[in-house]
């Protein structure tokens, strides 16, 4: 299969999840929208390490593998720092926005900055993969 191919198809998903996301968001359930966008930025991830020919590991943060494309792709440096920082925030957040702990409600302990930050994450991601795309 194609590469880009593949990865224009995470693109195009993740569009659709970020709509879902924004309905998450009016309803207020910021846990969930600190998980879901954890979900397109691992996804956006994938599909960048997908169009620079490497075949993306199982984990969950790919931040670091993009940020060593950093020398390849020099005119991406700086959002590739960006977007690393941005998975590691969210992946750190995966698991707790999901099943919360004993001493830690999701519903009750993500507030609307947390996911307004998520979802500009979200949304970088996004258009940096769309920016990748072309290149």
């Amino acid at each position: 299969m194609n590469t880009n191919l593949l990865a224009k198809e995470y693109l195009e998903r993740c569009k659709k999840r970020l709509k879902a996301i924004k309905l998450l968001y009016r309803e207020k359930s910021y846990a969930d929208v600190v998980r879901e966008s954890q979900e397109i930025v691992e996804l956006c991830g994938k599909g960048i390490l997908r169009c620079a020919g490497i075949d993306p590991p199982k984990w969950h943060d790919v931040g670091d593998i993009v940020m060593d494309l950093a020398e390849k792709y020099k005119n991406f440096k700086k959002e590739f720092k960006k977007y690393s920082k941005i998975s590691k925030w969210l992946r750190k957040e995966r698991e707790l926005a999901f099943y919360g702990e004993l001493d830690f409600i999701p519903s009750e302990e993500y507030k609307e900055k947390d996911a307004k930050k998520a979802i500009e994450g979200a949304e970088f991601s996004i258009n940096l993969l769309k920016k990748f795309l072309s290149k």
